[in-house]
């Protein structure tokens, strides 16, 4: 009993120690695992699954950056020329690994109802969906992702070509 008990003990051990390392583990795979969570979800709803797309990272890493260099938290200027989706995260800084960050979008699936966008929320509200449906439109084939940290906090962007969430389509 008692070595069974040391075996489970170091198993558990074993599982959780990255956990604790802080925020090299958060940056450890950063990109596949955030594309991993993301296709998880795609093929959980039958639409193809997303390409990195390292341009769309260093964009997504140009504006991580600024947000933590400036404190503000908010969506960046939409270019007509080359239209992105965009999805953005923040929580307390080490805390949080790749993939519950975008669980964080794709936990919004409890509010969404089928339906032609933004009428496909439960709530009425466009914004209680609206990071799901970018995670899981159809028309989607490529995201990059970049996570940037300030003393307190980690932010992570994630951007997406084509962009999704266009009035009167359907998400998938």
């Amino acid at each position: 009993m008692l070595r069974c008990r040391g075996r489970l003990a170091g198993t558990i051990v074993a599982l959780i120690a990255p956990l604790l390392s802080g925020a090299q583990y958060i940056r450890a795979d950063l990109d596949d695992r955030i594309l991993a969570t993301h296709n998880l979800e795609r093929a959980s709803v039958g639409v193809p699954p997303l390409r990195w797309n390292a341009s769309l990272a260093g964009s997504a890493e140009a504006w991580a950056n600024r947000l933590a260099s400036t404190g503000r938290f908010e969506h960046a200027p939409e270019d007509p020329r080359t239209p992105e989706g965009e999805n953005l995260w923040a929580g307390t800084r080490g805390r949080f690994a790749p993939e519950a960050m975008t669980a964080a979008w794709i936990a919004e699936k409890r509010h969404f109802r089928p339906g032609l966008f933004p009428d496909n929320s439960q709530t009425g509200r466009s914004e209680d969906v609206g990071h799901y449906t970018q995670v899981v439109w159809r028309n989607t084939r490529e995201v990059g992702c970049a996570l940037a940290s300030t003393r307190d906090e980690d932010i992570l962007v994630c951007r997406y070509a084509e962009a999704g969430n266009y009035r009167g389509e359907r998400p998938f």
